[in-house]
């Protein structure tokens, strides 16, 4: 199977990730001619504080591939997606993480998805529920797990 198009997928837990997130999609991506679509989920809440946060015109079209775009974490991997050579595109969406993520990878076909997380017991997975969880189980392609570094 030779990737086409790769998900990256992002949300507020993520900015604490992004050297591994990054490394491991440059990893995967290499040489191929695969492009990346930057993912990033916000809940109503969260999309809400971060628009209000970014400064966006009232007045002005706001979406939320637009928010996406400006949102630090997204701009940080998109700046070591260029250095690498590698094409991508900002999607942004308002919604559960995981059903929205899922979401972002049936809209882009996407061959593959990058999730990152961190470990959690397994009482913490019940109580709380797994994104990460969530979209292996359910995405339409193969998904990589990529582990916030424990040091």
């Amino acid at each position: 199977m030779a990737l086409e198009t790769v998900v990256l997928a992002v949300g507020p837990g993520d900015a604490e990730r992004i050297d591994e997130l990054a490394e491991t999609t440059v990893d995967i991506v290499g040489s191929s001619d695969a492009s990346v679509v930057l993912g990033h989920v916000f809940t109503e809440d969260e999309y809400a504080n971060t628009v209000e946060s970014l400064g966006f015109d009232a007045g002005g079209e706001v979406t939320p591939n637009r928010v996406a775009a400006r949102h630090a974490t997204i701009r940080e991997l998109a700046d070591r997606l260029e250095a690498a050579g590698i094409e991508y595109s900002v999607g942004g969406a308002v919604g559960n993480h995981g059903d929205s993520i899922i979401g972002l990878a049936e809209e882009a076909d996407a061959d593959l998805v990058v999730v990152g997380g961190r470990q959690r017991s397994p009482t913490g997975k019940a109580v709380f529920g797994s994104t990460a969880q969530k979209v292996m189980l359910s995405a339409p392609c193969p998904v990589t797990f990529v582990r916030a570094n424990s040091e």
